[in-house]
């Protein structure tokens, strides 16, 4: 990359946004890093209350306090915790928009000023509020767009598209997508929502197409790498020399992980195969549970791990699980998923329970994708890379570490420099 002759403050809000120090998302981090070996001046704005980890970082009155103890500073928002998804969320998520707003108007009458905001969803309060700011102080605002809120609700009926909250969200939503000068999409085919909903300029609606680009997630390849060589788990099922089913992550509904316990109960048979799932969530005590009732003697429940380790429990993988249900999320515009590139850079082969539009998977030829997510029909894929010549194997594996490549951090920042600069 190119060093910029002249520095640019770029400040993203991101509710969860952490450094790779604490739990959370590190796409700001890792973007910011980046940006700055170029001669841009990050500053992330995130929530105090971190969500993923229930811990918050303030505990008083306090409206603010920034973090300098990694490479990107960050300014950590006064924020009500909360745990669950329940009305303590949406409080938290509404403080965070009141406090934030509060902190950038303190930060500019000490002098500092943004040339231009990053403000990225899921919940789009953060993105609103970098419109509003943006628009004050007559700078340009990118959206980042990772989730469609209220799509994920109306999928799981928790809300009705055409009730009035319904209608209310998407009119929202639209404002938001109308009102941003650029808009980032983190699925290929994310750009299809628009048109969906004939918000596109060709259809006769607002929203020009010209301004959406497609940034996913991805992995640092390096730093990656290094965890993965340097933070060793003490873990005797990894190096069992058995073939190792591995899944990480979240242990919730939509990650369906109770299918992989189905699965595990049609091998068993097989001694050779055994199925270790690293992650905690609300459904971690029923399936402990279900691993005692019915003697699952092949799944070992490891539980919480720090995120240092994961580079090496998936290096010590024979074939990585990427377990979601088909039916609580749209998969057809592709998948963001960090997990995805993680197991991609780990060099071993995939299996996807959810057959997904857009799929790395599918262009890089590094795993399988199920037809339907049913533990008969992922047993019988776990089988194929079980039973894979070692040539094969290999290829495929190697189709995994090369395709992850094109998700390094430093070629996606490349990507959002071409955008900050045809705004700034």
């Amino acid at each position: 990359m190119t060093k910029k002759k002249s520095n640019n403050n770029i400040w993203i809000f991101h509710h969860y946004a952490t450094p790779p120090t604490m739990t959370g998302f590190t796409r700001p981090y890792n973007f910011g890093v980046n940006l700055k070996r170029v001669g841009y001046n990050i500053k992330v704005f995130a929530a105090s209350y971190l969500h993923y980890s229930d811990v918050n970082l303030i505990n008083n009155k306090e409206l603010c306090i920034l973090n300098n103890d990694t490479e990107i500073p960050f300014v950590f928002v006064n924020t009500h915790s909360s745990s669950g998804n329940g009305l303590g969320r949406v409080v938290n998520m509404l403080t965070y928009y009141k406090n934030l707003i509060k902190v950038v108007k303190m930060l500019i009458k000490k002098g500092e000023k943004p040339d231009l905001i990053i403000a990225s969803s899921p919940h789009p309060l953060a993105m609103v509020a970098g419109i509003r700011i943006a628009k004050k102080l007559d700078i340009p605002c990118v959206c980042e767009v990772r989730d469609f809120w209220p799509e994920v609700f109306f999928m799981g009926g928790k809300l009705k598209k055409e009730g009035f909250i319904g209608k209310l969200l998407v009119k929202g939503e639209h404002w938001i997508y109308k009102n941003s000068d650029a808009i980032i999409f983190l699925k290929e085919g994310d750009f299809t929502y628009i048109t969906d909903n004939k918000w596109d300029i060709s259809q006769g609606g607002d929203i020009n197409l010209e301004k959406c680009y497609y940034i996913n997630n991805g992995v640092d390849i390096n730093d990656f790498n290094k965890k993965m060589n340097s933070n060793i788990l003490a873990d005797e099922d990894l190096n069992s020399g058995k073939f190792n089913v591995v899944y990480t992550g979240a242990i919730r509904p939509v990650n369906n992980v109770g299918n992989i316990l189905d699965t595990a109960k049609l091998l068993k048979y097989n001694k050779e195969i055994q199925f270790l799932v690293y992650g905690e969530g609300n459904q971690s005590g029923i399936l402990k549970q279900r691993v005692i009732d019915e003697n699952l003697t092949n799944v070992k429940m490891k539980g919480f791990v720090d995120k240092k380790y994961i580079p090496y429990v998936l290096s010590k993988s024979s074939v990585n699980i990427l377990n979601y249900s088909q039916s609580k999320y749209n998969w057809s515009r592709g998948n963001s998923s960090n997990k995805l590139f993680e197991y991609m850079a780990s060099g071993k082969p995939i299996i996807s329970t959810v057959r997904m539009g857009y799929s790395p998977i599918e262009k890089y030829q590094c795993g399988l994708s199920l037809e339907e997510d049913t533990p008969e029909c992922l047993a019988k894929n776990i089988l194929k890379i079980y039973e894979l010549s070692k040539d094969s194997y290999y290829k495929m594996s190697e189709n995994a570490k090369n395709g992850a490549k094109d998700f390094d951090y430093e070629i996606l920042t490349r990507k959002l420099i071409s955008v900050l600069e045809s705004l700034i």
